[in-house]
């Protein structure tokens, strides 16, 4: 990007290319979109574009940065409030992350496309993976000795496999109902979660 600074127009702007970016993407493929598709779909010429990106690829990358930036915000928000929680102890105020995919699914659903957005198949169940192993500490139930390790890359890759389930099934089951069945699970194998970040 040419310039850091913000303003609401220059905001708008870039989401307005942004969603461009999604809708041509599931239509053509990320591949055979060109600037000139962009510009033309969002309305805008070819030098408003190059103001904000310097090719598609930048635009993508901050289209994928933005969106995960705030998926992790929306997992940590919760538990910056009350900071160690008992399993049995979780509801819906827990889960904004799942509030956060919905609200954004028309970027989510790029999941579902091959040629889709660069290093999303990859960026995303690794940012959760990420978040699992800086972020969060974990009880087994009964202090059951286990590898953390391993522990958190089984629960993340596992979370990670419902939400994508979620998402490739065009989010038929309710957040309400999505929330209930990761509670459960989570109490089979957790007897709490504790935020530990630094910051």
């Amino acid at each position: 990007m040419q310039n850091n600074w913000s303003t609401p127009r220059r905001d708008r702007t870039k989401m307005h290319l942004q969603q461009a970016l999604i809708a041509l993407t599931k239509e053509k493929g990320f591949h055979s979109v060109s600037v000139k598709d962009i510009v033309q779909y969002a309305k805008y010429n070819r030098s408003t574009f190059y103001v904000h990106y310097k090719d598609k690829f930048e635009l993508a990358d901050d289209l994928l940065s933005t969106n995960l930036a705030a998926l992790e915000e929306s997992f940590e928000r919760p538990f910056k409030l009350k900071r160690e929680v008992s399993t049995n102890l979780l509801d819906n105020r827990y889960f904004h992350i799942i509030s956060s995919i919905y609200n954004n699914r028309e970027f989510y659903d790029l999941i579902n496309y091959v040629d889709t957005i660069p290093e999303l198949h990859t960026r995303f169940p690794q940012t959760i993976l990420t978040i699992y192993q800086e972020k969060f500490e974990f009880k087994t139930i009964n202090d059951l000795p286990v590898n953390m390790d391993y522990f958190k890359r089984y629960t993340a890759y596992g979370f990670y496999g419902l939400l994508a389930n979620w998402i490739n099934t065009g989010f038929q089951i309710s957040k309400e109902e999505l929330i209930k069945e990761i509670i459960i699970l989570s109490q089979a194998h957790m007897a709490s979660v504790k935020y530990i970040d630094k910051h």
